[in-house]
């Protein structure tokens, strides 16, 4: 595996002068240029842009003036993240070509901290699926393994740093498209609390369900990198109003005296290497000074059923919007609903097809009450389950993904199994809690299996406290 430079660390050089930013950056784009042949991280890699805001910061730093807590830092950004003037196409063939007018809030609050971008990552298609093998423009491979999937949907970020193309990378997290991704590549992934971070620029696809988080090589780096982007946002009507939280303190605080939650109706399917992974987590976290608790989550078994019907309505809604009309690509027809059938048709991609219509499907007359209607009210109940069960617990553990990374087509011709790779992780989006992956050892093939931290909304203090935890320990 690639020796990986930290946030932490390269922020401190640059800004101390030790380092510069150009140097940070021909590091990256020397192995991007190495290695993205291979693996395909990137729908755009914006190697002169990322020279001269390097350039730039150099400049600032020599000149006296504060350049922020990224400085120099290299941070490559899902292709779902509106980028001023750079091709943001949610690896859609709908959206070929398309350069937004502005930026978004994070990526504004990112530059505005002195971070570098170096390029739009690789994801599933309008970030629907759990491998990067939804993509119109090709699939992902794994840097650890290139014979298996880097997991999904944001499997070009996670690739990216773990090839050490970007020092930091940032996806979405729709129903565990970061923390699924980072545990296949051995990374931390943070999905925030609802409305922490701000969506605004966030090309939708589960609006109640949707969060920008970060992947990272360290704890420390993603306490960072959240304190960096959180807090409220005027523009999107569901962020919080409250600031960021102060995470980075918290790291060094231990877990004495904590409770662990261990969920013991947890649903089945996980391999054994990572169970035997999850039960050395809980030992640490023992010996350490933690108490392990059973909890019960009886309806976390349903939470993909009731995703699987909230997520897909949702994103029928949002992406009825492209239609050939305003932007993106239009294919000429003779009238025009056979122009929004055809350039639809030629648009989107199998799975975002089949999303759209089994979401259609739910929210049509007659059918509402008995899915949609159904699956919120399944939604409720897994919020009720988490809250019952923080009464006797700070956190939860669970594996991140069933089983380490996967190889390429295993999965592709069967749905549902790609879907079960999202069972552990697609409870929390529909709670709109705090969760992240920590690696924590190996498994089958030697590749890496993530422990999954689960936390009650604005539970991100406690969450990392026990994320530093394990990464010592690992």
């Amino acid at each position: 595996m690639v020796e990986l430079r930290t946030a932490v660390d390269v922020a401190r050089a640059v800004a101390s002068g030790e380092l510069s930013a150009a140097a940070v950056v021909e590091e990256n784009l020397a192995a991007i240029d190495a290695r993205e042949g291979e693996v395909h991280a990137f729908n755009v890699v914006t190697a002169e842009r990322a020279r001269e805001r390097a350039a730039q910061i150099d400049a600032d730093i020599k000149a006296g003036r504060n350049v922020g807590r990224l400085a120099g830092v290299t941070v490559a950004l899902k292709d779902n993240m509106c980028t001023r003037g750079v091709e943001t196409t949610c690896s859609s063939r709908i959206l070929a070509g398309w350069k937004p007018p502005y930026d978004g809030t994070v990526v504004r609050r990112l530059a505005d901290a002195g971070a570098v971008m170096v390029g739009k990552t690789n994801l599933d298609e309008f970030a629907m699926g759990s491998s990067t093998e939804n993509s119109a423009f090709g699939p992902t491979r794994n840097p650890l393994d290139t014979s298996r999937v880097p997991g999904g949907s944001s499997g070009g970020s996670a690739a990216a740093v773990a090839a050490g193309f970007a020092t930091v990378s940032f996806g979405s997290d729709t129903g565990g498209s970061i923390r699924q991704p980072a545990a296949l590549c051995g990374l931390v992934g943070v999905k925030p609390t609802y409305g922490m971070v701000s969506r605004q620029g966030l090309i939708a696809f589960g609006s109640s369900l949707d969060q920008i988080g970060p992947f990272t090589s360290t704890v420390a780096d993603a306490a960072l990198l959240m304190e960096v982007i959180a807090g409220h946002d005027p523009l999107d009507s569901t962020s919080l109003p409250q600031p960021a939280p102060e995470l980075m303190s918290v790291l060094s605080h231990g877990v004495e005296g904590m409770r662990i939650g261990r969920i013991t109706d947890m649903p089945e399917g996980s391999s054994p290497d990572v169970l035997e992974r999850l039960d050395a987590a809980f030992d640490v976290l023992r010996n350490a000074g933690a108490t392990v608790v059973d909890v019960q989550m009886p309806s976390m078994s349903y939470g993909l059923t009731a995703y699987y019907l909230v997520a897909p309505a949702e994103a029928s809604s949002n992406l009825a919007r492209f239609d050939g009309v305003r932007y993106g690509l239009r294919v000429d027809a003779k009238d025009l609903n056979a122009m929004y059938g055809d350039t639809r048709a030629a648009g989107f991609g199998d799975e975002v097809k089949r999303r759209i219509m089994l979401g259609t499907y739910a929210l049509s007359a007659g059918y509402y009450d008995a899915y949609y209607g159904k699956a919120l009210k399944v939604r409720r109940l897994i919020a009720d389950d988490f809250a019952k069960a923080y009464e006797s617990c700070d956190v939860i553990l669970t594996p991140t993904s069933p089983t380490v990374a996967f190889k390429f087509g295993d999965k592709t011709n069967n749905p549902l199994a790609m879907y079960l790779c999202d069972v552990f992780t697609i409870p929390t989006n529909l709670a709109g809690h705090a969760a992240m992956s920590v690696p924590f050892g190996t498994g089958e093939a030697g590749l890496p299996v993530g422990v999954q931290v689960l936390a009650p909304a604005l539970g991100e203090a406690p969450m990392f406290r026990v994320a530093a935890e394990l990464e010592r320990a690992a």
